[in-house]
């Protein structure tokens, strides 16, 4: 064994015993948020459905917000790695880039899981407010940093810092330079830009759909996603010059 490499220490009984009551909990308010939506969410409903007092809950989340704290957390990593799945196991196929599975990932989830889609992105919870730089964001971030790889992967960093992009203020510039990474290397300012109004374009269609807005699309809304993600993904590498090499750019797999 290297020597800097120390086995983990076995949990004690009443550790394990902890965790397994957390992962009730967790479980408990996520069936409670599926049935009755975020807005229902309180530590008394979920102790009532495990038959448990609101006294015993605290011992292991001393508020609501502790509780809901987790539940966004985990419901980002979840997405996370349905997108990251996507990605990581689509067919070789050029006609569907992965960033097109990657965000096809994003909609299945989302329509798989409404209510939790709706705790992430839909009207903010009364009197919450998310840790600054807590799980929440870095759950987040690893989300993020999944579609800047589908999306520029194979681009250089002064090819995405020379992208065709409106002229950005100074001040606009800078905010977006200081931004922290997504557990990727930080993008220069116009890739930021294409990558925030593709997100937009994307989320959007898939919020849409989630709350019922495309309906009259009769079952055909996959169809549609699939070709605006295609077009998306076109007209973003359309953007991004060729190296100055004179190699072009990527044949829009994006990794």
């Amino acid at each position: 064994m290297p020597a800097d490499e120390h086995p983990t220490a076995p949990l004690t009984l009443r550790q394990r015993r902890r965790a397994v009551a957390t992962r009730e909990i967790v479980d408990a308010a996520e069936h409670h948020i599926a049935e009755h939506g975020p807005a229902a969410l309180s530590l008394r409903a979920v102790a009532r459905g495990l038959g448990m007092s609101v006294q015993a809950l605290y011992h292991y989340f001393p508020n609501r917000d502790a509780l809901v704290t987790v539940l966004i957390a985990k419901a980002y990593d979840d997405l996370a790695d349905a997108v990251r799945t996507a990605a990581d196991t689509a067919p070789d196929d050029p006609a569907v880039p992965r960033f097109v599975t990657a965000a096809e990932g994003y909609r299945r989830w989302a329509i798989a899981h409404p209510e939790l889609f709706q705790l992430l992105y839909g009207t903010p919870l009364r009197d919450y407010a998310a840790p600054a730089e807590g799980p929440t964001t870095r759950a987040m971030r690893r989300m993020s940093e999944v579609f800047q790889r589908v999306l520029f992967d194979g681009f250089t960093e002064e090819q995405l810092a020379a992208a065709d992009t409106r002229t950005l203020s100074p001040p606009l510039r800078a905010h977006l330079e200081a931004l922290p990474p997504d557990g990727a290397p930080a993008l220069p300012a116009p890739a930021t830009v294409l990558m925030l109004s593709g997100w937009g374009h994307m989320h959007g269609l898939v919020v849409l759909e989630v709350f019922g807005h495309t309906s009259f699309m009769d079952g055909h809304q996959a169809e549609i996603f699939r070709m605006a993600m295609r077009d998306l993904l076109a007209d973003i590498h359309r953007r991004i010059p060729p190296e100055r090499t004179g190699v072009g750019r990527p044949d829009g797999r994006a990794g």
